[in-house]
C-alpha cells in the first residue's frame, strides 16, 4: 500500500522481543525500545517485508532503520480521528446502509441507532 507523500523507505534488520508490559527492540543492532510507548507489525502477503509503526516518547530525537518498512507515528487524539473518520461518509450511503440493516426496526430513534451501528460496522471495516 502506497501512503499519498510517502517516501520509499530502506529495509533493515528489526528484532522485537516482546513480554507483558515491556518489549526489547532493535533496528540494525541499535537498542530503541527504551523510546517505544508501543508499536504496530502489520504484513499482508502482497508486500515482500512487512510494516512497523513505532509509537515514540521523543519523536524528533530519535532515529529508526529496520528489515521492515519503518514508519514513526505521531500520536492522534481520539476526536481528531473520530471527526476525520465521520467527514468522510457520505450521508446518502450511511442512510441507504442504514435502511437495508437486517436489525432495523420500526421504533423511536432505530434509524438513529442503525445509523450508528452502521457507522461502527465501518469504522471496524465491516461492510
Amino acid at each position: 500500500m502506497t501512503v499519498p507523500g510517502e517516501r520509499q523507505q530502506s529495509v533493515h534488520n528489526v528484532v522485537i522481543d516482546a513480554q507483558p508490559g515491556h518489549a526489547n527492540i532493535s533496528v540494525d543492532d541499535a537498542e530503541v525500545g527504551n523510546y517505544v510507548v508501543g508499536y504496530t507489525l502489520e504484513h499482508d502477503v502482497a508486500n515482500a517485508l512487512p510494516l512497523l509503526v513505532m509509537h515514540v516518547r521523543h519523536p524528533a530525537g530519535t532515529i529508526f532503520d529496520g528489515l521492515a518498512r519503518v514508519a514513526v507515528a505521531a500520536p492522534q487524539e481520539p476526536g481528531e480521528a473520530i471527526a476525520q473518520f465521520l467527514s468522510s461518509i457520505e450521508p446518502r450511503a450511511l442512510e441507504m446502509a442504514a435502511l437495508n440493516r437486517d436489525d432495523l426496526q420500526n421504533e423511536r430513534y432505530d434509524l438513529t441507532r442503525a445509523m450508528l451501528a452502521q457507522l461502527a460496522d465501518w469504522a471496524l471495516g465491516r461492510p
